[in-house]
């Protein structure tokens, strides 16, 4: 009798979640593919489906807007002072105004933004910046590490807090699983506020685990902020092991556009704590002089539309003289591998700079299928030896992106994300310097190399690309 009981409520939770996920599913594919396992092996499946399955993340966009309306006050008060201070750029063309539309804040001048290439450098402006704080510092992590230079973060935060700057740091759960919790107490006996961004929080979520704050912020004084790959751990200064030499990007940026990204920060400290951070909210421009324009783009599985999906799509359809991604994780979807595809056809210099080695084989199989694809149509691939963590884009001679999004279906639609992107010639220079460097230390991958590799190898690169959804 309990058994009949247990499959017949198992079939029947099955059938439900299979009518949530045609609801839910992004693509008709998707959902054919879900509907399907759910009604006839529902007892590994809708498990499966409430850990893995959705791609909208809720509560935080409802709380957004039901309880944030201190955050609209600090946004009207944020554009009247752009507007008051001439420090709003004024986009003529039709692509910039699509990207403001997208990141629901304004192309900003008066910027400066500088190009920080690996860990050693990126991490030495970062220290400085705590070192010059006077009243507060924001700090947001996917990984937190024990180790070396987490320790180091860690004795930077303490000797800040101890001088009476506000402290506060947020990290992933899922990201920093291994962050002890001794770790955690030190800092929050010195005065540091430190938390995790939990994800899991509210009814809906508990069983969650698909969704991360892959963010990297940090903010000092509302006056400057650093953005881009690099995580608190060893690995991140190439001192790991197994994933060696490590190649990374950040930006240190200064001006009206490090708001925006304390404005993320804001966001993401109510959605985990509950309470409001008393923050500086001043426009002011860069004390260089520097007149880069420039914005933070964040995106979240709780927009309502796939922001992260549109701004790079929209930026691979207006390419026109050259168009270089670096990405550790590229593994892009039919959409993308088109657009690629007619980038390269109508003459558009497309260069693909990913790694040799590979933190997971799934990854890594699944990457070289979606290559092979690409290079057909002339589409340039480059693998750099050693392993590139960087998340940059270059766009003709004036435009690039450094950021925290990768090029693949997590950072597109699952993940918290934050890109600065620029549009300044200097900056694109020193961006396209940087990469060509990158395309010297690494090699062209032939025409030929996916084919002379045999049938098994081929085989496993189409079958591990059925799994890029939730790789």
């Amino acid at each position: 009798m309990f058994w009949a009981i247990f499959i017949i409520l198992t079939h029947s939770l099955g059938a439900l979640t299979a009518m949530r996920a045609i609801m839910d599913t992004r693509t008709a594919q998707g959902a054919i593919a879900w509907a399907i396992i759910l009604l006839f092996f529902p007892y590994v499946s809708v498990p499966a489906y409430w850990v893995f399955g959705r791609t909208k993340f809720r509560g935080y966009i409802s709380k957004r807007r039901s309880e944030l309306l201190k955050t609209n006050t600090v946004a009207r008060r944020l554009e009247a002072q752009l507007i008051e201070r001439n420090l709003l750029a004024k986009p003529d063309r039709e692509q910039e105004l699509l990207i403001e539309h997208l990141a629901k804040a304004p192309l900003t001048t008066g910027n400066d933004v500088e190009l920080l290439i690996d860990g050693e450098a990126t991490f030495r402006s970062i220290f400085e910046g705590i070192e010059a704080a006077r009243n507060y510092l924001l700090a947001e992590f996917y990984i937190l590490r024990d180790d070396g230079l987490g320790r180091r973060f860690q004795q930077a935060l303490i000797a800040k807090a101890k001088a009476g700057v506000r402290v506060a740091v947020l990290f992933d759960e899922i990201g920093s699983k291994h962050l002890p919790a001794r770790y955690q107490e030190e800092l929050r006996g010195a005065g540091v506020e430190i938390h995790p961004f939990n994800t899991r929080q509210g009814p809906s979520n508990l069983w969650q685990l698909n969704f991360r704050n892959h963010r990297k912020i940090v903010v000092v004084d509302g006056e400057a902020a650093w953005v881009g790959g690099a995580n608190v751990g060893d690995e991140y200064l190439g001192l790991g092991k197994k994933l060696h030499p490590w190649r990374d990007t950040h930006v240190k940026v200064t001006g009206p556009a490090v708001l925006a990204a304390q404005f993320a920060f804001y966001e993401d400290w109510h959605w985990a704590t509950k309470e409001f951070l008393e923050l500086r909210w001043e426009a002011e421009p860069a004390q260089s002089g520097a007149r880069r324009a420039a914005l933070c783009l964040t995106s979240a599985p709780s927009d309502p539309l796939e922001t992260c999906t549109l701004f790079f799509l929209h930026i691979v359809n207006r390419a026109r003289l050259r168009l270089w991604i670096a990405s550790p994780y590229f593994i892009p979807d039919e959409q993308f591998i088109s657009a690629l595809q007619l980038a390269a056809l109508r003459g558009v210099d497309v260069r693909l700079l990913v790694p040799d080695i590979s933190d997971g084989p799934l990854v890594a199989l699944s990457n070289w299928c979606c290559t092979a694809e690409l290079m057909s149509v002339g589409v340039k691939v480059f693998r750099y030896q050693g392993f590139t963590h960087q998340k940059v884009m270059l766009v003709d001679d004036d435009r690039a992106t450094v950021g925290t999004a990768n090029f693949d279906n997590r950072s597109f639609r699952l993940n918290f994300e934050i890109t600065v992107a620029v549009v300044d010639k200097d900056f694109a220079a020193e961006v396209r310097r940087m990469l060509e460097d990158d395309f010297a230390r690494s090699r062209q991958v032939g025409n030929d190399e996916v084919a002379g590799r045999g049938f098994w190898f081929r085989f496993g690169t189409r079958a591990a690309r059925l799994l890029a959804p939730i790789q």
